[in-house]
């Protein structure tokens, strides 16, 4: 995974996709049993990343993937 700054306040993440499910496939675990301690608005917060996600994950799905190139 790599990591940079787009920006102030705005990182560019660029991770193999194995990566990336790894992270989603945490939050979605976090979301979905929470203990009580963690706090209702951290996971509203969470849950509207999890939904941009899926939202992006869709149009992912249907546009054409790039060709295989080696990593940069």
């Amino acid at each position: 995974m790599r990591l940079e700054w787009a920006r102030p306040g705005v990182l560019r993440a660029t991770a193999h996709a194995f990566e990336f499910a790894a992270l989603v496939a945490a939050a979605r675990y976090v979301v979905e049993s929470a203990p009580p301690d963690i706090p209702e608005e951290s996971l509203e917060q969470l849950r509207a990343v999890l939904s941009g996600y899926d939202d992006q994950a869709r149009h992912l799905h249907e546009a054409r993937a790039p060709e295989e190139n080696p990593d940069p």
